[in-house]
């Protein structure tokens, strides 16, 4: 078995991700609309994992990190964090938001502190998790909203 390849996702992906997403109980929405900011992990043209970033101006919201059973273990989630991190701060973006359920003390190492809803600036505001999860009191209840300053010193 050879390592997996990370690369920028790809149309023909899309349906490996939602199957990884859904397979793990996450929302696999809007994966085409931020494709330019997906990446996959691709073992010998299977996708063993995914991460997406949805940049919105100073703001941008990190999503969809998993990892299918199989691969875990080897840290490539870190690497898709640590990825999907730096191509935010490549872009310029000042803070990055996310939604997670059990895995805060995983996102605490990058950086992300607890916040809430209402600590969500207007931009980030404008990612379709927020909206629904804002919209779904139920569902705000089941996840911690989480939030990093980024230091552009960092790769």
């Amino acid at each position: 078995m050879s390592a997996p390849v990370l690369r920028l996702a790809r149309p023909e992906d899309i349906p490996a991700i939602e199957a990884l997403l859904t397979a793990e109980w996450l929302p696999p929405f809007q994966i085409r609309e931020f494709l330019e900011t997906f990446w996959v992990l691709d073992e010998e043209g299977r996708v063993l994992g995914a991460a997406g970033l949805e940049d919105y101006g100073e703001a941008g919201v990190i999503r969809s990190v998993v990892v299918h059973p199989s691969a875990r273990g080897r840290r490539l989630g870190d690497l898709l964090s640590r990825t999907a991190i730096g191509e935010a701060r490549r872009r310029g973006l000042q803070r990055l938001y996310l939604f997670t359920g059990d895995k805060a003390p995983f996102w605490r190492r990058f950086g992300f502190e607890p916040c809430t809803m209402a600590d969500f600036e207007p931009a980030a505001r404008r990612s379709w998790q927020f909206v629904a999860i804002s919209e779904r009191p139920e569902i705000a209840r089941m996840v911690t909203p989480m939030r990093a300053n980024l230091d552009h010193d960092k790769t």
